[in-house]
């Protein structure tokens, strides 16, 4: 073993040995990639079916405290581009990955934070085949900063929008809502909350796969993560230009996270998820994306809850548990920074 060091000096990040140490001791032994170019060469076998598309995207992670209850910024850099190509209907395959790394930062945690992302990528069936990674000095960033980018292929006659929901679809969620949110709040350790509650952190590319093949005439799908479920409710109301209606008694909540956010003044639709999406399929494939999603241990709390509409369009309005009414807007301003 040639990386003897316990923390990251600058000199990691120079382009010389230590630097090669450290990428081929704590990355690419871990990612194994495709040989060691500047450049990942993909195979073109995905793309043989006529009318195939490709889907690329790319986020960027920033999540304080770097690891906590449930996953680290490994995982959710993984399962976040995994989840951004799959509720677009594509299939996950590659993956890139770059690091801004501070100095001083532990050697022992990038190696823990690398193994979960292999472990994950594993588990979605995607492969990390590129990266990068850079060295700032003391105070340049907050430990860890992960990029990561992702390519996937769109099966031929598979289309997927928001724009394509119409008044009368069923929107379905796959889970608890707010546990990764409610999580993050407890890590941190500043507020004095106490929680048993996990992220929810997972890749959901499996998942999808097997709603679209049981309802193929899917609409749309949203990754619930900053702004929640009500701002991606509002982003797919807005492009559809129609009306969504949500039952507060059917939001699937833990006591623990309205607990929580009671207490701090939070609205559980806006906390962050991480392996919530939301699906809007046609009323008749409503059962049988239900019961594709249970099949999963990432959907078995799946439930219906709410529906299209043709009123109040672009507008989206939940019945409350009082039998009254309120308009769920979007997120104005952050509740809760750094929380991806």
């Amino acid at each position: 073993m040639a990386l003897r060091d316990e923390r990251v000096t600058l000199a990691h990040g120079g382009g010389g040995k230590a630097m090669r140490d450290l990428i081929e001791e704590v990355f690419t032994s871990v990612f194994q990639p495709p040989g060691m170019e500047d450049q990942a060469r993909l195979s073109a076998e995905a793309l043989t079916e006529p009318g195939a598309k490709l889907a690329f995207t790319t986020d960027s992670f920033v999540v304080t405290p770097l690891e906590f209850p449930g996953g680290d910024i490994g995982k959710i850099a993984v399962c976040g581009t995994v989840n951004d190509l799959a509720v677009g209907g594509a299939r996950p395959l590659w993956l890139s990955a770059a690091f801004i790394i501070e100095e001083g930062t532990e050697i022992a945690l990038l190696r823990r934070i690398v193994a979960t992302m292999a472990r994950e990528a594993e588990a979605a069936g995607v492969r990390i085949v590129t990266g990068d990674t850079k060295v700032v000095g003391r105070g340049g960033c907050d430990g860890v900063f992960v990029t990561t980018a992702g390519v996937g292929v769109i099966p031929p006659g598979r289309v997927m929008g928001a724009e394509r929901v119409r008044p009368g679809d069923v929107a379905i969620v796959n889970g608890v809502l707010g546990d990764h949110g409610a999580t993050i709040l407890a890590a941190r350790g500043d507020l004095s909350i106490s929680s048993a509650i996990k992220s929810d952190c997972a890749s959901l590319g499996h998942l999808m796969e097997a709603v679209i093949a049981a309802a193929p005439q899917a609409r749309a799908a949203r990754d619930l993560t900053r702004g929640g479920l009500a701002s991606a409710l509002n982003e797919i109301a807005e492009a559809a230009g129609c009306g969504i209606e949500i039952s507060e008694a059917d939001l699937p909540l833990r006591a623990e996270v309205v607990g929580t956010c009671e207490i701090l003044g939070l609205d559980p639709l806006y906390l962050a998820n991480e392996g919530r999406v939301v699906v809007f399929v046609p009323p008749e494939e409503a059962q049988a994306a239900l019961t594709a999603m249970r099949a999963f241990a990432e959907g078995r709390d799946a439930v219906v809850i709410g529906q299209a509409v043709s009123a109040h369009a672009g507008q989206v309005r939940m019945k409350t548990a009082l039998g009254g009414a309120r308009i769920v807007d979007m997120l104005v301003g952050e509740q809760l920074p750094r929380i991806c």
